[in-house]
């Protein structure tokens, strides 16, 4: 298998959020070069060095980063472009920079040709029983003899392709509940993937939320693509947890409420999910590492919540409530 280098540049005081953020998304073998430390490393055995050489020297004033590797396959990319946009969104956040520039350089793949070579890894992927996800350069001479429902997407640098198991779960749990005429709510929607396939499913109405607003200009550009009236979406940037306007503009009485978001965040949102949901309606959610699969599943309980599914597939789980 082939790999891709990813480093990330940071503060030293950046280093143990950047982790976090990379374990909760299934990231591991994380590479640390932390700039306090080497520097402290230098003084401490200055003694035992007849000199410290001069380019070793330099290092000191280094930045600090954090390096790991991806498989170059589907889901590399989507994963690189999962830490692409949460790097963004902490960027957002940091406003008294403490964490650094941020800056997400990939080694052997030049950043501009990223999109293009997308193309060599997808392909039509059929998921569940009724959905086959459509590259959009592949439409033309597409093959689709169960007659599934046929999304179409560019995946170009948006997360939210169908290739990862977080996604493909939450698909394959929408397909069963998802009746004409319903509402669906998608929480961090990202590529609004999951609310287009509701609508083409035959739900009435999509609200698509992301703390991106690029997100949800990408769900609308996939709402085009996929030839639905724009009028069945309706989309909102912003934080729920935080913004009580926002929670109201959202409203309520929704038959599938869905969150394809990481663990912190879907018990940040816990408490706020009941208020979204009709009677008897379904909350979807994934994007968990196995490891904190219980973590989550506990406060989606104390949020009023019933659990009535996990699911897991290699590294990912998903949770099913009522």
């Amino acid at each position: 298998m082939e790999w891709i280098e990813v480093k990330i540049t940071t503060t030293a005081k950046g280093i143990e959020t950047l982790t976090g953020v990379l374990y909760d998304m299934g990231i591991s073998g994380i590479i640390i070069s932390d700039k306090d430390d080497f520097a402290q490393f230098l003084e401490n055995n200055r003694k035992y060095w007849d000199y410290v050489d001069e380019e070793l020297e330099k290092l000191k004033e280094a930045e600090s980063s954090i390096t790991f590797y991806l498989s170059d396959d589907a889901v590399g990319a989507e994963n690189l472009v999962l830490v692409k946009t949460a790097m963004q969104n902490l960027k957002k956040l940091d406003e008294n920079h403490e964490y650094g520039k941020l800056d997400v350089v990939v080694a052997n793949v030049k950043d501009e040709d990223w999109s293009e070579n997308w193309k060599k890894y997808f392909h039509p992927l059929p998921i569940g029983e009724k959905v086959l996800i459509v590259p959009e350069w592949e439409q033309e001479n597409l093959n689709n003899p169960d007659n599934r429902t046929v999304f179409t997407i560019n995946p170009g640098m948006s997360f939210g392709t169908g290739s990862h198991e977080s996604t493909q779960m939450c698909i394959e749990e929408i397909e069963k509940v998802v009746k004409k005429g319903d509402k669906i709510l998608d929480l961090g929607c990202g590529s609004g993937i999951l609310s287009v396939i509701a609508l083409l499913l035959g739900a009435e109405k999509a609200v698509a939320v992301d703390i991106d607003d690029k997100a949800v200009e990408v769900a609308f550009s996939n709402l085009k693509l996929n030839k639905l009236d724009e009028n069945m979406m309706q989309g909102f940037a912003g934080d729920i947890t935080s913004d009580e306007e926002l929670r109201s503009k959202i409203g309520s009485e929704y038959e599938i409420v869905v969150a394809n978001i990481v663990s912190d965040v879907i018990i940040a949102i816990a408490p706020f999910i009941r208020d979204f949901m009709k009677k008897d309606a379904t909350f979807i959610c994934s994007g968990i590492i196995n490891e904190r699969q219980i973590e989550v599943k506990e406060a989606l309980e104390r949020a009023g919540l019933v659990c009535e599914n996990v699911r897991m597939r290699n590294e990912w789980s998903a949770i099913v409530c009522k």
